[in-house]
């Protein structure tokens, strides 16, 4: 999905149309001409988070910064670790887990307790590649069973005396500190985590651009006392960016209210959909505005659902969307 900021530039791309359907304005927004009041219910931050507070504070001062009821994180960070934390703001919270499926990578310093041999971390690094058990560390807010993560890359970057930088894509939920653990016992000499910063969260990088706390607070102090909205609105994305890795499904404006009070999804509610979507997958579900409605999970595959006239197509997993943002469309 390819989100501009014209509404007349909203993309989804290669999708079959199983029916002409136009949408009406007087419903729902545009993601990127949502006011501002609606944009708090469905967007996203990137805070760059700072070192010292817990994930949970972070989230809590943003709640307060913009004035809402309601924001959360995706992947807890520990306090003494930075970088790249998404935050969602109202509704948006619903659709944070989505970001669980893609990989997360982090630069760590790791100190070694005693001289090491360059050419043996390199041989071990390699041993940590691909599929690695691990037991989540004592202070850990999950239950300490062995599990198995997956190590994407995991790279020597440089060194000082004993002190060494790692790059590391990994699997979400990975202990980057008991990682770096396990590699300073098979190394012989032991190692600890001195810092760590997470520069990816599935499709999001450092280098989109993070917010700072204070800069937040700058911005939405603009938009309160001087109703400036650029700053806050270039900071503030709208939901649907978490969804782009997605298969998509459009669906009429007479479906949308239906989905939102429980219903699933039939095929004459469909107006378009990507052509490779296959029985069992995880989709998103968007009005003809480009808005997200919710996740459902598919019930057929693209063939059955292009050569059936009816039937339900979709089970909706999580909703999005509140009830009665547009009209009621069915009996």
């Amino acid at each position: 999905m390819d989100l501009k900021r014209n509404k007349n530039l909203i993309q989804f791309d290669n999708l079959i149309q199983l029916s002409e359907s136009v949408t009406d304005d007087r419903y729902g927004y545009y993601p990127y001409d949502r006011p501002i009041p609606i944009l708090f219910d469905y967007g996203l931050v990137l805070i760059d988070k700072p070192s010292g507070p817990t994930s949970h504070e972070v989230a809590s001062w943003v709640k307060r910064i913009l004035n809402i009821d309601k924001s959360g994180h995706s992947g807890t960070l520990d306090p003494g670790a930075t970088g790249l934390l998404p935050m969602g703001l109202g509704e948006s919270t619903k659709a944070l887990s989505i970001l669980l499926l893609g990989p997360k990578e982090y630069y760590s310093i790791a100190r070694f307790h005693s001289n090491f041999d360059r050419g043996l971390l390199e041989k071990v690094l390699s041993e940590f590649h691909g599929d690695i058990y691990q037991r989540p560390p004592q202070r850990s807010s999950v239950k300490r069973m062995t599990r198995i993560r997956r190590i994407h890359e995991i790279e020597y970057v440089e060194e000082n005396e004993k002190l060494i930088l790692l790059r590391i894509l990994c699997q979400a939920g990975t202990y980057i500190r008991k990682l770096i653990y396990d590699i300073g016992e098979i190394m012989g000499s032991g190692a600890t985590m001195v810092e760590l910063r997470r520069t990816r969260v599935s499709h999001f990088f450092e280098r989109d651009g993070l917010i700072k706390l204070h800069d937040l607070y700058n911005a939405f102090y603009l938009y309160k006392q001087k109703n400036e909205e650029e700053n806050l609105r270039n900071m503030i994305k709208p939901v649907e960016i978490c969804f782009k890795e997605l298969s998509t499904v459009v669906i009429r404006d007479t479906a949308v209210d239906a989905l939102c009070h429980g219903a699933q999804l039939a095929i004459p509610g469909i107006s378009e959909i990507s052509p490779s979507i296959q029985k069992d997958d995880l989709v998103a579900i968007y009005t003809l505005k480009g808005e997200i409605v919710g996740l459902a999970q598919s019930l057929m595959n693209i063939n059955e659902i292009v050569s059936t006239k009816n039937g339900i197509s979709f089970t909706m997993k999580r909703l999005i969307m509140k009830p009665n943002t547009y009209p009621k469309g069915w009996r």
